[in-house]
């Protein structure tokens, strides 16, 4: 039975097939389809009724290869939701996280329960984002017709299979469990009106959803197909197909978002962990994904999307090569920078109101926000050691920015540590080791991993010389203590 990973990020889904040949794991995408929030009537809005049938489309292209038994595993983004009425159809547009409904909703929730609080019941980092605080700003009127609150990959699972679950790896970045009990927690779900009844059942990697209901879409011609749930957060995704091996290695899952961190076995939740804002994602596997959500390409997205047809992504990096870095210092994890009308001009006023060099070209625009996420990065590498006590030596580059040489040797540089960036894919490519450990094809994720070691080319960076505590400090002093903490 071939294995089929639907992977759907922010601006783009895929589908990609994995099979195992002569000892390797090769991989072929098969599918892809484009993604994007709207804006309407001032809210920002997933169309997730495109995502079901680019579905639809995909598995249709699975059987015509000759795939006409197949097990499919889901995994998108995190946080958002559908809410499901009685009659199983959902009850409004799913929200984007970047919706500025929730800009000022860790105050008002403050008022019920200090965020510290928060913090230490759930162990996951505060951004206002959180399912907890979108939930927060739901209509009431709304929720009381809610079957089922369903994430992302669950309601899209939902829709194929007619099967309701809630992924525990996912379900963790909705800040509303409790590590300690592995449940929901009670008085944060009074808080936002919601019961634990509006939450489907809990299902972990690895294990069946149910089948693909085709009579369901007599228009389509679909294989018979097995979902299984997989690490259906695709950081939890992307960590699993991270090719580290036993001895301590940090990863840098480099996408629209930036994520930072270790895996542990226990999570680490405590008052050191809770001023740097670092998270307790669930892992597979029974582990914890202890890691920081840093603003990541989304920036660089942003700023192409404003040269339309002009620049590929190589090419804007090229462009960057010519220009010298560290001449502005930014902290884009600073809220402006989330969802802004014009990310350029963002970019520029910044700069304009801390009285520093204005980028005005396209290359000049991209080596500012690499030179400023390679300075973050090498920051919260340092806040990674103190909190966890550990030696931190390796650190893995794994998503669509591992392909990034320039930025890859400013963060080995900066952060003094050795990179190795690739596989490019690791989202698709730990859906895909799930599935085949479930399969028994596999018996591990550790074997998973030496798999992936076997089959794909990982880049090597080594740290070159750099004045790096003086860049650092300097981005710190603009930048400013407080403001680095928003």
């Amino acid at each position: 039975m071939i294995q089929i990973a639907i992977d759907i990020g922010a601006s783009s889904g895929r589908f990609v097939v994995g099979t195992l040949q002569n000892n390797q794991l090769q991989i072929e995408e098969i599918h892809r389809f484009s993604n994007g929030f709207k804006e309407v009537d001032g809210r920002s809005l997933w169309n997730v009724d495109h995502l079901l049938q680019e579905i639809l489309v995909g598995l249709e292209k699975v059987k015509k290869r000759g795939f006409h038994n197949v097990t499919v595993g889901i995994d998108t983004w995190a946080v958002d939701y559908v809410l499901v009425g009685e009659d199983g159809e959902r009850l409004q547009e799913a929200y984007c996280y970047r919706d500025r409904r929730t800009a000022n909703t860790m105050e008002k929730i403050e008022s019920h329960l200090a965020l510290e609080d928060i913090y230490l019941k759930t162990g996951i980092q505060l951004q206002n984002f959180n399912t907890l605080y979108q939930l927060y700003e739901e209509d009431q009127k709304l929720l009381q017709q809610t079957k089922y609150v369903l994430l992302i990959p669950d309601y899209l699972a939902y829709r194929l299979t007619g099967v309701a679950i809630l992924e525990m790896t996912n379900a963790s970045t909705t800040q509303l469990l409790n590590p300690e009990i592995r449940d929901f927690d009670e008085n944060l779900l009074k808080i936002i009106g919601l019961e634990k009844l509006q939450f489907a059942p809990f299902i972990e990697p690895g294990q069946v959803i149910g089948e693909l209901q085709r009579d369901q879409f007599p228009t389509y011609d679909l294989p018979e197909c097995k979902f299984v749930a997989v690490a259906s957060h695709d950081t939890a995704s992307a960590i699993a197909g991270t090719p580290g091996e036993k001895e301590q290695w940090a990863y840098l899952s480099s996408g629209t978002w930036s994520l930072l961190g270790v895996e542990k076995k226990e999570p680490i939740i405590n008052l050191q962990a809770y001023q740097d804002n670092y998270t307790n994602e669930w892992g597979v596997s029974d582990t914890y994904r202890f890691l920081k959500n840093i603003m990541g390409m989304w920036i660089l997205q942003e700023i192409i999307r404003h040269y339309p047809g002009q620049y590929t992504v190589e090419q804007v990096i090229k462009e960057a090569t010519k220009v010298s870095p560290y001449l502005q210092y930014i902290n884009f994890n600073e809220e402006r920078f989330l969802n802004p009308l014009n990310m350029i001009e963002e970019i520029k006023l910044y700069c304009q109101e801390t009285e520093q060099p204005i980028p005005h070209t396209i290359g000049e625009l991209a080596v500012c926000v690499f030179s400023n996420l390679s300075i973050i990065y090498a920051i919260e590498m340092e806040h990674l050691k103190a909190i966890t006590h550990e030696r931190i030596d390796k650190l893995h580059i794994v998503g669509g920015g591992s392909k990034n040489d320039l930025l890859n040797q400013m963060t080995a540089n900066l952060s003094g540590v050795t990179i190795y960036a690739g596989p490019s894919e690791a989202t698709a490519i730990g859906n895909l080791l799930v599935q085949m450990i479930a399969q028994g094809k596999l018996n591990s994720i550790a074997e998973g991993r030496e798999l992936v070691r076997a089959s794909f080319t990982i880049q090597k960076f080594e740290p070159q010389a750099v004045d790096a505590k003086e860049i650092i400090n300097n981005f710190t002093a603009v930048t400013t203590k407080e403001r680095w903490r928003v």
